[in-house]
């Protein structure tokens, strides 16, 4: 078989790592032009990575792949929930969560919280308010996820701890994931932080866990979701360890991932006269003055394009499998216990799939052009059997909340701040102050 051509720039003992987390767009984008299987470091770890939406979809539908190296570093934070966990007791628990994520949940929890905490954002600001804008969308989110997934009665602490602890974590995850093994156990802050943050939540979640149990009311929420469930074979529900872990997991890559898709939304619209025309327009033809609601997201078609491209150009960095067997992938031989991957900045910016790659074109997905796409170039939610449940209801979120805040407010960039794309958990602006301009008269 042919051999693998190893990405220039590789530097003893970090490889690519520093590379990749300076310059994560650039180094990623460019992998597709040096082969259709080529082989990063990361630090000394050799990991092979696809770049061809053929190979990213067998890699992702593929059993002979199990989570990879960077979610084993995880586990820490997830537990043993649908981010981390392989095989049977992944796809068990999977086929458990399913229902939680249904249409008619996703409806419910549009209709009780999403729609009801974006009108009280849209109506707490002023005009000419500046907002730190990034911090506002995670704050909001993340008030989201807590009470999608705790009634009002059972988690108002855990409200709190949530709001301080997830994102220390994420702060320090992908660079934990990233390094050396060593590196996690050395005595410095970041490492002391991440540790004494997971703790916090093992504390406090299992309490809201055991008390909604014992109360047995379905409040509606998701947490009475996954109590609820059972396995279809054994009829067994989860335990509270592995309610804990799936809670924590919906906590981390659901809000961050949703968190940051706002903001960038937001960011793009404002920077954008000709798209924010469109999307100001479709808002007052669709809403007018009122909230958006789950009825509504089908209709805000051009909003739905401005998510997806937000997705495009800013998904997770890296998607990590590990083979359970000598596989042969992109006529190259991946030996059992080798790690490889696939990068959603690979395929998003391959301008055989995406003409113009960084460029901002909602237009691209309108439906006959989307349609064109081939299986396994769009993936911002992974693929395979490990696709992302909570996806309808991200999507749902971002639509309801972007249209929300436009129909009263128009957010506009403040001048001479630069805003670029860090590496954390996601591809975060650096920052993201922006300044809240009525769209209309004030009462």
């Amino acid at each position: 078989m042919p051999s693998v051509t190893t990405v220039p720039g590789r530097w003893p003992l970090i490889g690519h790592t520093i590379t990749l987390l300076r310059s994560p767009v650039e180094f990623l984008s460019s992998l597709s032009a040096k082969g259709d299987v080529v082989r990063v470091f990361l630090g000394p770890l050799p990991v092979h990575l696809v770049t061809t939406p053929e190979l990213a979809t067998k890699l992702l539908t593929s059993d002979k792949f199990d989570k990879g190296i960077v979610f084993d570093k995880m586990r820490p934070l997830f537990g043993n929930g649908l981010a981390t966990s392989n095989g049977a007791f992944n796809q068990r628990q999977r086929r458990m969560m399913l229902p939680a994520f249904s249409r008619t949940r996703v409806s419910t929890y549009a209709e009780t919280v999403i729609t009801t905490l974006a009108t009280e954002l849209r109506d707490s600001w002023h005009h000419g308010q500046r907002l730190e804008f990034d911090e506002v969308m995670q704050d909001f989110v993340m008030t989201v996820a807590g009470r999608t997934l705790f009634s009002a009665e059972l988690g108002p602490e855990v409200l709190a701890e949530i709001k301080r602890s997830i994102p220390i974590m994420l702060e320090h995850v992908l660079v934990r994931a990233f390094s050396p093994g060593f590196v996690e156990k050395l005595p410095i802050r970041a490492n002391r932080e991440f540790d004494e943050a997971a703790a916090r939540l093992r504390r406090i979640i299992p309490e809201v866990v055991v008390g909604a149990r014992q109360d047995g009311t379905d409040h509606g929420d998701l947490l009475s979701a996954l109590l609820a469930a059972r396995d279809a074979d054994t009829g067994e529900a989860m335990t509270d360890e592995q309610i804990h872990d799936e809670v924590v997991t919906i906590l981390t890559t659901g809000a961050e991932t949703t968190a940051v898709a706002l903001a960038w939304f937001f960011h793009e619209v404002g920077t954008r006269p000709e798209v924010r025309r469109r999307f100001h327009a479709e808002v007052d033809a669709v809403l007018g003055d009122r909230p958006a609601t789950f009825e509504d997201v089908v209709k805000l078609e051009y909003t739905g394009r401005i998510i997806n491209e937000v997705l495009r150009r800013t998904p997770p960095i890296i998607l990590m499998r590990r083979a359970r067997e000598d596989v042969e992938i992109g006529g190259v031989l991946v030996e059992k216990g080798s790690e490889i991957a696939v990068s959603q900045h690979t395929l998003h910016r391959d301008p055989r799939w995406f003409p113009n790659p960084d460029g901002f074109d909602p237009d691209r997905w309108e439906p006959d052009r989307a349609a064109e796409l081939p299986k396994g170039a769009f993936i911002p939610f992974g693929g395979g059997s490990r696709f992302c449940p909570g996806h309808f209801l991200a999507h749902t979120e971002i639509a309801i909340a972007a249209a929300t805040i436009a129909t009263r407010w128009d957010l506009v960039p403040v001048a001479g701040q630069r805003v670029y794309a860090q590496v954390k958990a996601t591809m975060q602006p650096n920052q993201l102050p922006m300044t809240a301009m009525s769209r209309k008269p004030q009462a």
